[in-house]
């Protein structure tokens, strides 16, 4: 498969939409056995998640690059640091929000180069929308993807980003079940440079499509991460023109690293 965004997106978006119909299709059952359980860190895992992780492992299989799931089998860094090219999933990002069902979990999908994320595609099942965003491309949202007809409407019915907003004032956006108290802190800090701040709540990846669509201004994050997290949304941010840099230091992400989990950061517009 090249690297353009036609065939990245041809290859990731339906990987996510057709997961995010199999996870709605668990969701509209809420009498039914989701099958929850814990794993060793303590985050659930359902029957939604497994679904979606097998059907998008098909998808992506059919490119030649390699998977790095969160509920795959975890390669080994001897043979994961060879990759210089890979796709990083999340097949249901926001599990938590999902068992509360307020619809605020998403499905992410990105591909990686040399540590950088290049594409990225988040798909929120709940309402239909669709965000993705390609290195020198450009980032853009598709309200509903009901009007996806063909390969070619993936690019004709987009929206770029990001776009303009009715808010006034300084947007944050923070956790929704994840907010620490060096969150808290750094937020203050926030309110004393901007008087007008105004906080609002996400699941999910939903805070770094906030940041990419241009609704919110920063998004800090000094909670724990892992790079499915992170990895599709952050593609979009920077395809967007935002940025996202470990909060210590000022630099960005990196990706498929020994340590999968990430460091505090700050994302922006």
């Amino acid at each position: 498969m090249n690297l353009n965004p036609t065939n990245m997106l041809r290859c990731a978006v339906p990987a996510a939409l057709e997961a995010g119909r199999a996870i709605m299709e668990v969701y509209n059952r809420p009498e039914a056995d989701w099958e929850v359980e814990r794993k060793a860190d303590d985050t659930p895992l359902t029957l939604a998640d497994r679904r979606a992780h097998e059907i998008i492992v098909r998808h992506l299989r059919r490119s030649s690059y390699p998977v790095l799931s969160e509920e795959g089998k975890l390669s080994p860094y001897d043979e994961r640091k060879s990759w210089e090219r890979l796709w990083i999933v999340d097949p249901l990002d926001g599990t938590e929000e999902f068992l509360q069902r307020n619809g605020e979990f998403t499905v992410n999908i990105a591909f990686v180069e040399k540590g950088k994320p290049v594409c990225g595609v988040i798909y929120v099942p709940a309402t239909r929308t669709l965000y993705y965003g390609f290195a020198e491309f450009g980032a853009f949202k598709i309200g509903d993807t009901s009007v996806l007809k063909t390969d070619a409407d993936i690019i004709r019915q987009a929206q770029r980003l990001p776009v303009g907003r009715s808010a006034k004032g300084f947007v944050c956006v923070a956790s929704r079940s994840h907010l620490s108290a060096e969150t808290e802190a750094y937020i203050t800090l926030l309110r004393h440079r901007h008087g007008d701040l105004q906080l609002i709540s996400a699941g999910s990846s939903l805070k770094l499509c906030r940041i990419a669509e241009g609704s919110a201004d920063v998004y800090p994050r000094f909670a724990p991460t892992m790079e499915w997290d992170t990895a599709a949304g952050d593609a979009i941010v920077r395809a967007a023109g935002g940025r996202m840099l470990a909060a210590h230091t000022d630099q960005p992400l990196v990706y498929n690293k020994e340590d999968l989990r990430n460091p505090d950061f700050v994302c922006s517009r």
